[in-house]
């Protein structure tokens, strides 16, 4: 792909914000400002997945806008280690982190946020897994949620444990690293190979949110190495599931029609596990995109924000 290729060109621009959360300078996008909040359109929240970036909604908010005009205040964060969210030096990152970050990003009165009033949350794969968990300890924040493919991960066993262990402490002997790119259009062009469906457009103009270039002239993923290393901590499914027995919000489930589960869970773990999950939230409803895959936001943005609509605008 030429890296001169022309960009995307968003149709409701955000604007960059950095906040300080727990220590760190955190990166917030926010389209439209505090005084679009009615308590029929709280400020709605989205974070991002693994090695994802929260500029990556710009295209459903875009067409959210197409849908709505520009009447919904949006925000989206870039987690800690991701995008222009840096950390110090560090080998590991803890799921509570995120968690707990979501929670003083939300109470945040920089961003217009009253630690009070309830907000929509949406959150893409890993960010799916952390906003189910929040909103099953912070209920009454919640006004809406929605959770884009946060599958979790396949259940665990105590036995699994020194295994685990020991894979944690082999990988820190190793310096964790991520491929960097001669140009931003090389960078695209990897967008485009992970995922087909992104065309030549919309790729370039991600590139240049999902890596920068450095002093030694290369593109950088915006992403920390030190996310590739195994956890230390077990995935434990029972303690995940009595937390969104919690949720009281109503909850929109979305899925690709063409996304590939084994790729996290394997062919050992099959789909009614993760169904007997799903089943324990109070109040879930259900909907699958065709010709999708698990870049949902990318892949049918226009779609995605007519079911996002739909549900943050029921009265029920």
């Amino acid at each position: 792909m030429d890296s001169l290729a022309t960009p995307y060109s968003p149709r409701r621009p955000g604007t960059d914000r950095h906040v300080p959360v727990r220590g760190l300078d955190y990166h917030v996008i926010s389209w439209g400002d505090p005084s679009l909040i009615t308590p029929d359109k709280p400020a709605f929240f989205m974070v991002h997945g693994w090695m994802d970036v929260g500029a990556s909604f710009q295209f459903v908010v875009d067409a959210l806008a197409a849908l709505e005009g520009e009447s919904r205040y949006i925000l989206a964060a870039d987690w800690r280690g991701f995008g222009l969210t840096r950390v110090p030096p560090t080998d590991t990152y803890w799921f509570g982190d995120y968690v707990g970050d979501l929670d003083a990003l939300l109470h945040h009165a920089d961003l217009g946020l009253n630690g009070d009033a309830p907000v929509d949350l949406l959150g893409h794969s890993m960010g799916g897994n952390v906003v189910m968990s929040y909103a099953g300890v912070r209920p009454e924040r919640i006004r809406r949620l929605v959770n884009l493919e946060g599958f979790g991960l396949p259940e665990t066993k105590p036995h699994h444990a020194p295994k685990r262990l020991r894979q944690w402490l082999d990988e820190l002997r190793t310096e964790a690293s991520l491929r960097d790119y001669a140009s931003v259009g090389a960078v695209a062009e990897r967008l485009m190979k992970n995922n087909p469906r992104l065309d030549a457009a919309h790729a370039a103009w991600l590139a240049q949110h999902w890596a920068e270039e450095r002093a030694d002239g290369r593109w950088h993923i915006l992403g920390d190495p030190a996310h590739k290393r195994a956890n230390p901590i077990l995935y434990r499914k029972d303690e995940i599931v009595e937390t969104w027995k919690l949720i009281t919000a109503p909850v929109l489930w979305v899925e690709g029609n063409e996304t590939d589960v084994t790729k996290w869970w394997g062919d050992r773990y099959p789909r009614a596990d993760f169904e007997a999950r799903l089943a324990a939230v109070p109040k879930v409803e259900q909907t699958l995109l065709t010709d999708c895959g698990h870049m949902l936001h990318h892949d049918q943005p226009e779609v995605l924000a007519e079911r996002l609509r739909a549900f943050l605008d029921a009265t029920a």
